[in-house]
């Protein structure tokens, strides 16, 4: 990625300079400084503001009877985890659906170690580990707060109103990457099956 943005500029200034606009290259990079100072604290009020609605659910116990609610589908999409993998699983996916992603990404990593302590094949991820990661990119997000707040950042007349379509593609979005993860391990097992069928 280094690279990438490297030659990017070097790109950039190049060209400016074979076509003699350094001056306006030169008041670009000081405007986009200002825009992006600007930006970042408009950006971190929002983000204040959706962190402190975030914690008040948490204390009022709306994240724990979320936690709760989601559990019988945690248990069939991770049918081979431990009870304390299974919590932490709970806990991250409950924390990604509120939006909360400082506290989403502990919790993960925890559910990460306890699936990792559970595998047979340390060097192979399991079906549980990478159905975690798919989880967790395609995460489905009632409150899409990061959304919300650079919409609003950038002065968007009505923030909220990608609620609904980020709920469709979001869901979409799980809904086939939770299919994808169950069709390859499919696959797989099925391969395993007729190779040990060959053998015998």
């Amino acid at each position: 990625m280094n690279l990438i943005w490297s030659g990017m500029m070097l790109v950039s200034i190049v060209t400016a300079v074979c076509t003699g606009r350094v001056s306006e290259t030169v008041n670009a990079v000081f405007e986009g400084a200002s825009t992006s100072v600007s930006t970042l604290i408009s950006f971190a009020g929002a983000m204040c503001f959706w962190t402190g609605i975030m914690k008040i659910a948490e204390s009022s116990g709306v994240s724990a009877y979320i936690c709760r609610f989601i559990s019988p589908a945690v248990k069939r999409l991770f049918p081979g985890c431990g009870i304390a993998a299974r919590e932490h699983i709970s806990m991250n996916i409950t924390a990604n659906m509120l939006g909360m992603g400082n506290a989403a990404t502990p919790m993960g990593m925890l559910a990460a170690e306890e699936l990792d302590r559970e595998n047979m094949t340390p060097d192979v991820p399991s079906y549980e580990m990478c159905m975690l990661v798919v989880i967790n990119t395609t995460s489905f997000q009632l409150i899409p707060t990061t959304i919300i707040a650079l919409r609003a950042a950038a002065g968007s007349a009505d923030p909220v109103s990608i609620i609904v379509p980020i709920w469709i593609a979001s869901a979409a979005a799980l809904a086939v990457g939770i299919a994808s993860v169950r069709l390859m391990y499919g696959m797989k097992r099925g391969q395993r099956w007729n190779t040990s069928l060959r053998q015998s």
